[in-house]
């Protein structure tokens, strides 16, 4: 399994061996992070894996009970959160890769240890470890919508493009929320969030659209396609009623 491969396979684990990983395999997962691009440049992430075999800590949002959390931390900026999703998207399925299971468990409120690294502030954790049972699922068994819910197509797209989006389209979200939207028009793809009550774009919504971006970014590469991720003046400008324009994707072939 590649990491595109790992797109359509990764499933949210919950439930994980209380066992420790060799020390190898720690050090490979802090050189995958240093692999990695984030999606906005000059924004200082850092990464620290927090070993939990002992079981003496529940932390995330849920409480996640797991022998390994990985913390990523980030200087706050604009976008700061996107970008971290965008860098977390790809350590989860890295891990998925190396036959390890991860689950997203929010923030919550961790020890005060914790909570700063450096000067860069904790964004979220990701529970991970040895499955109990399987980190792996066939796609069909993921609840998401079709492409025919988040896609408004104007041009007939070529088949490398359905696959940029098919990737998309498994991006996991908060509480599965799915919200991210397409417009296919030309050489370019137009994303929008559905609107909140609010009106806003949530803190977690925004890192949500950097998972989803990564992926978008993986299959692109899978499929030799030069992409840009542009927000675009004129479409920034508009107001739109039930959604809120992200950025546009712009692809060579």
């Amino acid at each position: 399994m590649n990491i595109y491969e790992a797109i359509f396979a990764r499933k949210s684990v919950r439930n994980y061996r209380m066992e420790a990983l060799a020390p190898q395999v720690l050090t490979d997962i802090y050189k995958f992070y240093e692999s990695i691009r984030g999606l906005f440049s000059g924004i200082p992430t850092e990464i620290s894996i927090i070993e939990n075999v002992e079981g003496l800590r529940h932390m995330g949002i849920f409480g996640r009970k797991a022998p390994y959390y990985l913390a990523i931390y980030s200087a706050e900026a604009e976008k700061s959160m996107m970008n971290a999703g965008f860098i977390m998207g790809q350590m989860g399925l890295y891990l998925c890769m190396r036959g390890l299971g991860s689950c997203f468990a929010g923030m919550g409120n961790p020890p005060r240890s914790y909570r700063f690294k450096n000067g860069k502030k904790l964004v979220i954790l990701m529970a991970f470890g040895k499955a109990k049972g399987t980190c792996t699922r066939n796609p069909q068994e993921a609840k998401r919508l079709d492409l025919q819910a988040l896609c408004v197509i104007k041009d007939t797209p070529g088949q490398w493009v359905q696959k940029l989006l098919e990737a998309a389209r498994m991006a996991p979200s908060s509480y599965n929320s799915q919200p991210w939207r397409f417009l296919v028009y030309g050489s370019r793809i137009h994303v929008f969030a559905k609107k909140e009550k609010r009106g806003i774009l949530g803190k977690y919504r925004e890192f949500d659209f950097g998972i989803m971006f990564s992926y978008i970014v993986l299959a692109a590469e899978e499929f030799w396609v030069d992409v840009d991720l542009i927000r675009l003046g004129n479409l920034s400008q508009k107001v739109f009623v039930n959604s809120q324009y992200i950025l546009s994707v712009i692809y060579n072939k």
